[in-house]
């Protein structure tokens, strides 16, 4: 493990210890970044405010979820995919429209050129391998050239967050054990040092010890100073989502207001700090009202952080209702399209909606986002992963249907209904709306066809050898006693991701207001919008943001390396 606060401080300033490059951030692209480094034999100062137990930071919580394109799992899986289909999917579904996206719109073609040719053959050469089982994430708008994954392509790490952090930081904590490295946990950048115009270093305070496990809010009293010089500095902060007053600040006036209460899906110290500190260094943020936030939040009954929410990542079968009781329309079904249902629900004026549903599909298609919520993937465990073929939900989802104040689970329908009334508090629910549409989804299901459009793409999508296996219920009657009990599950927005962040070029470079590259300063990951100041444009396609922290953090290490 990496060495103490007060040891590190006074290693850092110790006579033959000279960093090249400065890091600010030890998450996923904070140590990718400091891996191409070490790889070109520059030595390298990490800089992060929280403790040693939250190394690898947003990525350690992550399922682990990977954007690849015609790769040997599809195949394997009769998935024929290609890099024209890829790109033709990314800029379908990133809308770019602004000047500010020309950096942007090189970094989205570069990147999926990698994740087509290069990608998982990198991290094959570090150990990494994933789930023979492809997923099929944010399935589109229901056009051929509208947004939306035409294929799919969510390859699950094996290992899930946790596995794919694993090989950077063991490269970096050998790098530390052999001096080639350093990392400051407890420090908190406050501003980066400009000479000349250039970037030096960086300064700030040095906090308290706290041993506060990963993930939980630590303390922000100040024990000391310090500033550090460098030849380079790479921003690798992360983004905003566990600050909500900047969510707020720059929420998207084309989605309406936002909510009065939100869950945060990333630990509080994700909190956009280093995004002015960029700016006052002469950096430029782009697209700052592009954002990526959930509409299938759950509250964590066992939360490690304030206000945590765990994401549901649902099949296409449950009916979804907003708070009143109205189905949300076509194509807003599970798993489809998450910019359109949160436009759709924020339009309503309320912050949460429904999902109904029975006890066969939450078998087979609730899973939760998190590597603690899959201890059968992120353990590696063969024995444990075979009971997802049998009966009953994956124990976490499970234990969330038990636990969970979201979860209401009854025998009858009339029994659902009455509860999902009494727990919608002031907001009038329609319990005969839904009492209707599920009626009429069970009458459709007499014959193997019908109008109904998101059975029909039910029905598709089990055609996909790998949603049939483990991912989506076989169409059946909600009402028939065999399929229940019943089961509503509350919906919460949830805060997750940034799109827009500060402006860079192909190199990592950070740009000033000209568009001329700011000397001695880099960004990756989150913070840079996964590369160019938003890579995503307004929407992703799932699986993309552990692969931005991955791709920006390789060029800005490699490119820094150079200085």
């Amino acid at each position: 493990m990496p060495q103490s606060e007060s040891a590190q401080s006074k290693l850092s300033a110790a006579p033959g210890f000279v960093p090249h490059t400065i890091v600010i951030g030890a998450g996923l692209a904070g140590l990718v970044a400091a891996c191409e480094l070490l790889d070109r034999g520059r030595k390298v100062l990490i800089i992060d405010q929280e403790n040693e137990h939250n190394l690898g930071g947003q990525a350690w919580w992550s399922f682990g979820g990977l954007f690849l394109v015609d790769s040997p799992e599809q195949r394997r899986l009769g998935v024929k995919d290609s890099l024209d289909l890829a790109l033709q999917d990314w800029f379908a579904t990133a809308g770019f429209d602004r000047p500010e996206d020309e950096w942007p719109r090189k970094w989205a073609r570069a990147y999926v050129e990698w994740a087509a040719d290069g990608k998982r053959e990198w991290l094959a050469d570090k150990g990494i391998r994933f789930f023979p089982i492809v997923g099929w994430a944010e399935r589109g708008a229901g056009t051929a050239i509208g947004h939306g994954n035409s294929v799919p392509r969510f390859h699950i790490t094996w290992g899930t967050g946790p596995g794919l952090v694993e090989p950077f930081a063991a490269q970096v904590l050998e790098a530390v054990a052999t001096g080639h490295a350093r990392i400051l946990h407890r420090h908190r950048v406050d501003d980066l040092l400009v000479e000349n115009g250039a970037v030096v270093g960086a300064k700030g305070a040095i906090l308290i010890p706290d041993d506060a496990p990963r993930g939980q809010a630590s303390s922000r009293e100040v024990a000391g100073r310090f500033e550090h010089r460098a030849q380079a500095v790479i921003v690798a902060s992360g983004g905003i989502g566990g600050n909500h007053e900047l969510v707020r600040k720059f929420w998207p006036k084309r989605l309406g207001e936002a909510p009065l209460r939100m869950l945060s899906g990333v630990p509080a110290h994700v909190d956009g700090r280093m995004l002015e500190i960029t700016e006052r260094a002469g950096g430029t943020l782009i697209n700052q009202d592009r954002m990526w936030h959930y509409t299938e939040g759950i509250e964590n009954f066992a939360p490690v952080w304030d206000k945590h929410g765990i994401r549901i990542l649902p099949g296409p079968s449950s009916l979804w209702f907003d708070a009143t009781g109205k189905r949300l329309p076509t194509p807003l079904w599970p798993g489809f399209d998450t910019l359109g249902t949160l436009e759709h629900n924020v339009s309503t004026g309320h912050d949460h909606s429904w999902f109904v549903l029975t006890q066969k599909i939450i078998e087979k298609e609730f899973a939760l986002s998190g590597s603690e919520q899959n201890p059968d993937l992120t353990g590696k465990d063969l024995r444990l992963l075979a009971q997802r073929l049998g009966k009953g939900a994956p124990a976490p989802v499970e234990a969330f249907k038990r636990e969970g104040v979201d979860f209401i689970v009854r025998d009858t329908l009339d029994e659902l209904l009455a509860e999902m009334t009494a727990r919608s508090g002031d907001v009038p629910f329609d319990a005969g709306s839904v009492r209707a549409e599920v009626r009429a989804h069970d009458r459709l299901i007499a014959n193997e066809f019908g109008k109904d459009a998101q059975l029909n793409a039910v029905r598709q999508a089990r055609t996909y050898r790998g949603d049939k296996l483990i991912r989506v219920a076989s169409p059946h009657q909600f009402q028939d006693p065999a399929a229940g009990p019943f089961i509503a599950v509350k919906l919460n927005i949830l805060t997750r991701k940034s799109l827009g962040g500060i402006h860079t070029d192909l190199d990592g470079r950070v740009l000033d207001e000209s568009g001329t590259p700011v000397p001695g300063l880099f960004a990756a990951g989150e913070a840079a919008g996964f590369g160019g100041g938003g890579v995503h444009g307004y929407r992703s396609l799932e699986g993309t943001f552990l692969g931005g922290c991955l791709f920006s953090g390789r060029i800005a290490g490699s490119s820094a390396a150079e200085r």
